[in-house]
């Protein structure tokens, strides 16, 4: 699993969690729909730290919070 694909599915994970979907994220994100679901999309390659963080201020928790998760321990450095 790379790094984006992880951070999708943490966020996927969240919003089971919260009972909300997509569309409600970006509203508290304060994004644009389009931009989430892009982020969602296995065939995109990244998805910026910014985003990520816009999307966490939306959850109202924390950088550390969102990347504290069985998730993204042992992720491998990835090459381009």
């Amino acid at each position: 699993m790379t790094v984006k694909d992880a951070v999708a599915e943490r966020f996927q994970e969240l919003c089971r969690q919260r009972g909300i979907c997509p569309n409600e994220l970006a509203n508290l994100a304060g994004i644009t729909p389009s931009t989430v679901y892009s982020m969602l999309d296995p065939s995109r390659q990244q998805v910026s730290i910014t985003t990520i963080k816009k999307l966490c201020d939306g959850l109202d928790i924390t950088l550390g919070h969102f990347f504290s998760c069985a998730l993204f321990d042992g992720q491998k450095q990835e090459f381009q």
